[in-house]
């Protein structure tokens, strides 16, 4: 399980799973993004930005650039991608997707409406 303190949608859990087995390092490098939202939440770009023309008031934010230990001398150049609602009035985050941007493209913004409004 992920963390209580830290929800997320069944389907991230899948992502996660998948994902994990492919490269091992992904838990741990996730860890160290969890303690740097911890401390800021909302959108820092070039990071991570708002995701626009949702139509849902929740702000969803993608993060672009994750570090990642299973591409070495890439930075934060790994290619993974993390999706997730903010909640700034409960100073809360709800994980939605996480994706390596050579297997899609975008985000799935069917997953973020059905989930959100």
């Amino acid at each position: 399980q992920w963390n209580e303190h830290y929800p997320s949608l069944e389907v991230f859990q899948k992502d996660l799973k998948k994902l994990s087995k492919k490269y091992p390092t992904l838990v741990t490098d996730l860890e160290v993004v969890k303690k740097v939202l911890v401390l800021h939440p909302e959108a820092k770009p070039p990071f991570s930005f708002v995701l626009q023309g949702l139509g849902i008031e929740t702000p969803i934010i993608k993060i672009k650039k994750i570090a990642s230990r299973s591409f070495k001398g890439r930075g934060v150049q790994s290619g993974f991608r993390l999706v997730y609602a903010f909640y700034p009035e409960e100073d809360r985050i709800v994980f939605i997707e996480l994706f390596h941007k050579t297997k899609q493209l975008n985000e799935d913004r069917q997953r973020i409406l059905l989930h959100f409004r």
